[in-house]
């Protein structure tokens, strides 16, 4: 359908993305709340061999991303791919990279197919946030370990010596920065005065990606990439997110107060992204293996970056250093992107990623470039919702974010895709697609 670039990035083989299927996303503590990752990641492997009438020993690999696990499953891609039935020979392995795991996991995977080391991959992520590890003082752990050697009844009254009832309450992880120790609301609102984003334009935002995700539901959208999913006790199919809200308003968000900054910030629960429980994974191929087993690709994975940057003043700004770098590798502007998927970790965040690529003094200061490196289009963003609607299973948004930027190239008739997105510990990714057919 189109002419090779020449301009692209090449590599040994070229990577397809056959299928990408994942559970339908469901705000912690609801739907999903007595399973843990294993249960949803198995599903999911499961969900999409049995879509593609793919033997599983066909796999030359399975990799998942993963940022809160469960202690008793620390590989949760062996444990769940052991689990859906794929052969013991098929190595599996867990990466973590905070939000953007399962981009990790992709790149690895194309990665593995670049090389000749593999044809044929499961790559994505999942994240149970209902199932979070809860914690107890470095005082009370070393009492935990001490435990195990005690032999009799009364060595337990050595356990509580030092030990004041405070002491013994649970601690849940909180989503903060280790290295600043600031959470990533307090980061996002940040961020969001630093590039004059108004609380105004945050609601905005966030309700339009809440209308579109339920426009996008309503018109069967979503169907093709959401395996319909039975869990203990009821085992009724889930068959569409329960994430976003059809119903929202901008009158609505704007009575809503700050929940990190107090009480001047801009950053609320109704723009900010919901704790979120989920799989997802896309199957990645070598053309030739594709083509040989009579399959259609979807689309190229072409292309991608990992960046960094210092997380004390710029934890949510990677999008705006890792896609000119992944477009001027590539020898494309802004313009030439048909489709953009972005990770809507808050809005104040997207927002001041899209200021930034507007941005003249940004593009000069940080980057080193002459001018700004876009003119926002934002007919091209999220047109289907995003993390602030869709949810944020911190494991899976990766896979799912490329999955739905192929569909969307397909249905709207469009060559290349940017997917990029934030994550903590100041880091950043982009991705380059290109449709198929």
């Amino acid at each position: 359908m189109f002419e090779p670039s020449t301009k692209l990035s090449t590599a040994k083989k070229s990577v397809v993305l056959v299928d990408g299927l994942r559970t339908p996303f469901m705000r912690s503590g609801t739907e999903f709340a007595d399973q843990i990752s294993y249960d949803l990641a198995r599903e999911v492997l499961k969900g999409i061999l049995v879509q593609n009438s793919l033997s599983a020993k066909e796999l030359d690999a399975v990799i998942m991303g993963s940022v809160v696990q469960n202690s008793s499953t620390p590989n949760v891609a062996r444990d769940a791919a052991l689990g859906a039935g794929i052969p013991n020979s098929v190595p599996a392995s867990t990466v973590t990279m905070a939000c953007i795991s399962a981009s990790k996991a992709i790149a690895e995977g194309i990665n593995a197919i670049w090389l000749g080391q593999a044809d044929t991959i499961l790559a994505g992520g999942v994240e149970v946030l209902s199932d979070v590890p809860v914690g107890f003082k470095k005082e009370v752990r070393k009492k935990f370990f001490e435990s195990r050697k005690y032999k009799g009844p009364l060595d337990y009254t050595n356990f509580l010596k030092g030990i004041s009832p405070a002491d013994l309450l649970p601690i849940a992880p909180a989503i903060a920065e280790f290295s600043t120790e600031e959470t990533m609301g307090e980061s996002a609102d940040k961020l969001a005065a630093s590039f004059g984003v108004s609380r105004q334009a945050q609601d905005e935002y966030a309700l339009r990606s809440h209308l579109l995700a339920a426009k996008a539901t309503e018109a069967g959208k979503l169907k093709g990439e959401i395996m319909p999913t039975a869990v203990a006790p009821s085992f009724k199919p889930l068959t569409q997110d329960n994430t976003f809200r059809a119903d929202s308003s901008l009158e609505a968000l704007t009575k809503l107060k700050p929940v990190f900054v107090k009480p001047f910030g801009t950053v609320t629960a109704g723009n900010s992204s919901p704790l979120t429980d989920g799989a997802a994974v896309s199957l990645l191929m070598s053309e030739e293996k594709a083509k040989a087993m009579g399959y259609t690709p979807k689309a190229y994975l072409r292309d991608y970056v990992f960046v960094a940057q210092d997380p004390a003043d710029e934890l949510l700004l990677g999008p705006a250093y890792a896609t000119p770098k992944l477009l001027e590798r590539n020898g494309l502007s802004f313009s030439d992107l048909d489709v953009i998927e972005i990770h809507e970790a808050f809005a104040g965040q997207v927002l001041a990623v899209l200021a930034a690529l507007e941005s003249d003094s940004f593009a000069k200061e940080k980057l080193g470039r002459k001018e700004k490196i876009a003119r926002i289009d934002m007919d091209k963003i999220n047109l289907w919702g995003g993390s602030l609607s869709l949810g944020h299973p911190f494991g899976a948004t990766g896979s799912r974010l490329v999955n739905q930027a192929a569909n969307r190239l397909s249905v709207e008739d469009g060559r290349f895709a940017l997917v990029t997105a934030c994550a903590a510990g100041g880091l950043g990714h982009a991705m380059l697609i290109e449709r198929a057919s």
